[in-house]
């Protein structure tokens, strides 16, 4: 991140310099182009009033805090969505922990004092279907008088379509969960990635010649099971690999995400990677025996590298995530 950006998670933390600023407010759950249209109209803004640029969220999601089990598949958690905004270009994070006290936040609170006392809004920004405080009182409608009675701007910005449909959160998670890569990718406008700590695994994949960096997933991940090209982050290094998520010869109830790193043999335990998917391969599949399994994984492994080295940016934004560009 870039040395002046500044991430925190309570509104009195945020320096001095900070306050007065335009903000951009939502969950942001991938920073997708819907979203990065709201940040760029919040530079544009903000730079043109002279002020920094802010944006403000929730962890954990809000319907995580209200819902049963299984939790919601979440694109970006709050490490991630502090990378995302930092390559946006905006000079800073709040990041509000969320919890059913804080649920109950009256929207003229949220606004009078969190809003004008603590962070003296110069102006907000929202999309159009963006509610807060307790029982959703908060709507666009009350944003925007409530700006009008306190002094500040609000811009309440209309969704983006694409394809006839708004492009959301939920259509990118339902595109991943069916292994439509490509798709998701295209609507995020950047390689999805995710976060996981190296967890030591049944070596099975060290007795194949196929070596594997198994990270364990979060909560709620529903990424269809199969084989993609990948490329990872581990520190300061980019690597290529061909991923397998999903166990079918191989009884596991909670399958890692297996990372098989090209011309890599080092131990990595206890290290987090970042994995950003390329491209999807093929779904999961039950072979008849080993040599079967491996020469599967071969031709895999060579689909890979091909599809890697065709692999563009899809954006600016692609490209200072640094996994491709």
């Amino acid at each position: 991140m870039p040395v002046s950006f500044v991430r925190v998670s309570n509104l009195d933390d945020l320096p001095a310099n900070l306050r007065g600023a335009y903000v951009a407010i939502g969950n942001f759950d991938g920073f997708h182009r819907g979203h990065q249209s709201i940040i760029a109209a919040l530079r544009e803004r903000a730079a043109a009033a002279g002020v920094p640029a802010l944006v403000l969220t929730f962890e954990p999601h809000p319907r995580d805090v209200f819902a049963p089990a299984p939790f919601m598949f979440r694109l970006t958690q709050g490490d991630a969505k502090a990378r995302l905004a930092a390559a946006l270009g905006v000079d800073g994070i709040i990041i509000l922990p969320f919890d059913a006290a804080f649920s109950q936040t009256e929207a003229e609170d949220f606004v009078g004092k969190m809003l004008v006392e603590q962070l003296g809004v110069k102006g907000v920004i929202t999309g159009a279907d963006f509610h807060f405080g307790r029982q959703r009182r908060g709507t666009p409608s009350f944003l925007r008088a409530s700006g009008e009675r306190l002094g500040f701007a609000v811009d309440c910005l209309d969704l983006m379509d694409e394809g006839d449909e708004v492009i959301s959160s939920s259509r990118i998670r339902a595109a991943l969960s069916e292994g439509a890569v490509t798709a998701a990718n295209r609507l995020l406008g950047y390689h999805w990635f995710f976060d996981g700590c190296v967890v030591k695994g049944d070596q099975r994949g060290r007795e194949l010649g196929f070596p594997t960096a198994n990270t364990a997933t979060p909560t709620g991940f529903q990424l269809a099971q199969g084989v993609y090209a990948v490329r990872a982050r581990l520190g300061d290094r980019l690597l290529d690999g061909v991923a397998a998520y999903g166990k079918p010869m191989f009884d596991n109830q909670l399958p890692p995400f297996e990372t098989h790193l090209f011309d890599f043999d080092e131990d990595i335990y206890g290290q987090t990677i970042q994995v950003a998917l390329v491209a999807h391969i093929r779904g999961q599949e039950v072979f008849s025996g080993l040599d079967e399994l491996i020469a599967a994984m071969e031709r895999d492994k060579a689909k890979a590298r091909a599809l890697i080295a065709a692999a563009r940016p899809i954006s600016d934004l692609d490209c200072s995530l640094g996994f491709l560009g």
